[in-house]
Parts: structure tokens; C-alpha cells; sequence
């Protein structure tokens, strides 16, 4: 008798799942049912529209560290698929990826549509049913199998992988199967400042700034970027995700301590010394003496610190000094609120981790039910790596679902 797949979500886990089954047993008969009426839309809109597919991150000890939930759980499984596993396998099916400086992996025609048309043509190819307009309402164990209730019919199926991504439906759906679900909340996001430091100077950044969260060991380090907003670039998105919880339940009120330079207290401090000995003469405005800062917010900066830009190095005195050294790597900015970062629309939530075998990324609770990407309380930073988890989860499920 044949083997009836259903999955659940045509994601980028969804999708990736199907195909792995398929093409290691072709006669299993696998359907993804999709609830809207297209698919892939994740993957179309993720990177800018670029799809960044995964991290030049080759190490799965490292590679774990980018996921401030699923750290310990996805050791095993990133030492059966890896990142240069995901490079080889869309290498071989036609879509070659390049290495960007950040260490993101993109494809090489710079468009996530070289992945969308890949998937389908494999989809295709392998006479994988795609059911779109096909949201699920409910699922029923069945003796062995699983009934699955749609807005357009019902199916049977032997196995079931539910990889709809983060959505309140599909919790609801684990749920009733007697999963427990961590509530979600954001993962990434940037910080809501208003303030004048930051009024003017949108799209202006730093290359390797400090972040905390006043009064927690939250702290992260990395490239810096005003907004519209306030604050946001790898460093704040990192932080978000890690403090994701934390922050939560501050209600997005909170503290921010900004060292723009990386440096300590200290070592600023004294080089302002040295820049006051060897620029008597020189107006303090008239350039940023440090390479990282903008002359426009090393301007800020300094009328911040009650100094006018016009003045002479030489009439600093050290008070002045400690000023403009503390606002340089101490600056309090009050965050209120968050705003989403692009269509990175990630949260740390979903189905409890300590009911899945992540050997199968299988349900403890019921055999033959598996969970592939955001469905579980899995995310991680940005940089290609939630995407990461939906490639080796598809995998890992994909190999067990071709088993006879």
C-alpha cells in the first residue's frame, strides 16, 4: 500500500521536507497543504528579496550559538545536516550560492526566486501534490493515521508534519493534540528611541558598536544603525532576539547603553587627551577624530556634551573631556516600544522542545507526527540561520518519512 504524506504549510520547511521524502522513496504520495493561495511567500521576501539561505558558519558548536532558543537541541541534527550540507544540496540542483562579506550565504543571481523556482520544479518533477487555498481546521488521530480537515476537504495520511511556520491557527492545532506551547513573543525587532541625539541623522552607523540593556547582562556587539525608530542593525537585532522574553515582559520599556566606539571608558578618555596635545589650535567640530563616527555624530556628540563645535581643542578642559568620553561609551537612551525588523517577521515561541525527539524531530507524545521551523520554539538571530533550522529539520524528517 502507498504511503500518504500530508504536510502541513508550503514553506520553505514544508517544501524542503516533501522533497527530501520523495526523492528517497518515489513511491511515497506526498501532499502539502497550504492555506493561502500561494506559496513560499516567506522565502520570496526574506534577505530584501534576496533569500539569505544560510551562514558561512561551518562549525555546528558555533552554529548553535546564534539561536537564543534550540541551542542545546539542534547539536545533534546540525551534525546530520550543516550549513555546507544546504550549500551543496541547492549547489546540485542548479542554484549556485555565493559567500558575502557578513559571512551571509545569498544565491548568485542576488533573487529568492532562484530558490522558489528550484522548489517547484522539484516539486514537479517528483509529483508532489500542492493544495493551496487549503486551511487546516482540524486533526484527528485516526487509529494509526491522522485525518486532517480542511476549508475544501478531508485527507488521510499515515504520517503528518505540520511546518506551517509561527501562526496562532497552527499552535492551536498542536495544542489540541496535547502539545504545550511556550506563548510567543518578538524575537526581532529594533529599538523605539525618541531622542535628540538620534533626531536627523537616520541611515547614519557605526561598524562595531556595544549595546546593553541597563540592569541585565544582555549585551551584544556589532555594526550600529539609526532610524526612523531609533536603533537597529545586527548588534540591537541581536540583542532582541536574545532578550526576547526578557523585554517582553518589560513591555518594551527599557534602558539602552550605547559605547558607539568599543572601547573602554578609559582608553577614550585618553585619546581625547592626545587629540587636545596634538590639535591645540583646531576647532573641535571641524572633523571626527575617530574613524568609526560620522562627522555629523561627532557633532552631536559633542553638543551633547555641552561643548561647542566651534571651540578649540586646547580650551577643553578634562571635565569637558569626561563629558564627551562618557557620552561616546556610556549613553543612556530610554527605548519605548519596538518596531518589526523589514518582513523578518520572527518569534520566540511555538511548540515546547522537551516533546519533540530532535533524532526525528518527532513528537514524544504521538508516533508518526513530526514538527519542521518556527512551528517549535526554535529562533535565532538574523543572518540566515532560521532558515538554516527549516532546511535540517525538512531534512532530517524528510529521511525518516522515506523509510519503508
Amino acid at each position: 500500500m502507498t504511503k500518504t504524506i500530508i504536510i502541513i504549510g508550503g514553506g520553505a520547511a514544508g517544501y524542503f521536507t516533501a522533497i527530501t521524502a520523495k526523492e528517497n522513496n518515489p513511491d511515497l504520495n506526498v501532499i502539502i497543504l497550504e492555506k493561502g493561495k500561494e506559496v513560499l511567500q516567506k522565502v520570496k521576501i526574506s534577505g530584501g528579496g534576496r533569500c539569505n539561505v544560510t551562514h558561512a558558519c561551518f562549525v555546528p558548536q558555533d552554529l548553535v550559538k546564534f539561536y537564543p532558543r534550540g541551542e542545546k537541541e539542534l547539536l545533534g541534527p546540525f551534525h546530520q545536516f550543516m550549513t555546507g550540507d544546504t550549500m551543496e544540496w541547492f549547489e546540485n540542483r542548479g542554484v549556485p550560492l555565493k559567500i558575502e562579506k557578513d559571512n551571509r550565504i545569498f544565491p548568485e543571481s542576488n533573487t529568492s526566486q532562484s530558490i522558489i523556482d528550484c522548489f517547484q520544479g522539484l516539486v514537479t518533477e517528483l509529483g508532489i501534490e500542492v493544495r493551496c487555498n487549503h486551511g487546516v481546521n482540524s486533526v484527528e488521530k485516526r487509529d494509526d493515521d491522522w485525518l486532517v480537515k480542511t476549508t475544501k476537504g478531508e485527507f488521510l495520511a499515515h504520517q503528518l508534519v505540520i511546518a506551517a511556520g509561527s501562526s496562532k491557527r497552527v499552535w492551536e492545532l498542536a495544542s489540541s493534540l496535547g502539545h504545550t506551547i511556550i506563548p510567543p513573543v518578538p524575537s526581532l525587532f529594533t529599538f523605539n528611541i525618541k531622542d535628540n541625539r538620534l533626531t536627523d541623522l537616520l541611515g547614519t552607523s557605526v561598524p562595531n558598536a556595544s549595546v546593553k540593556i541597563k540592569g541585565t547582562k544582555l549585551e551584544a556587539t556589532g555594526p550600529l544603525l539609526i532610524t526612523h525608530w531609533g536603533l537597529s542593525g545586527p548588534a540591537v537585532l541581536k540583542l532582541s532576539a536574545f532578550g526576547a522574553r526578557l523585554l517582553a515582559e518589560k513591555n518594551y520599556e527599557y534602558q539602552v547603553e550605547v559605547n558607539w566606539l568599543s572601547q573602554s571608558y578609559q582608553q577614550v578618555f585618553e585619546a581625547l587627551q592626545r587629540l587636545k596635545k596634538e590639535n591645540t589650535k583646531k576647532q573641535l567640530g571641524l572633523r571626527s577624530p575617530f574613524s568609526e563616527i560620522t562627522k555629523r555624530l561627532w557633532e552631536r556628540f559633542v553638543r551633547t556634551s555641552q561643548i561647542d563645535p566651534t571651540s578649540r581643542w586646547a580650551d577643553l578642559s578634562n571635565k569637558k573631556l569626561d563629558a564627551l568620553a562618557k557620552e561616546l561609551t556610556q549613553g543612556l537612551y530610554s527605548a519605548s516600544g519596538k518596531s518589526t525588523f523589514k518582513d523578518e517577521f520572527v518569534t520566540a515561541g511555538g511548540v515546547d522542545l522537551k516533546e519533540i525527539n530532535f533524532k526525528r524531530f518527532e513528537s514524544r507524545l504521538h508516533k508518526n507526527l513530526f514538527f519542521a521551523g518556527e512551528v517549535l520554539n526554535i529562533d535565532a538571530v538574523t543572518g540566515g540561520f532560521n532558515f538554516q533550522n527549516a532546511w535540517t529539520g525538512g531534512f532530517i524528517i524528510g529521511n525518516v518519512l522515506a523509510e519503508a
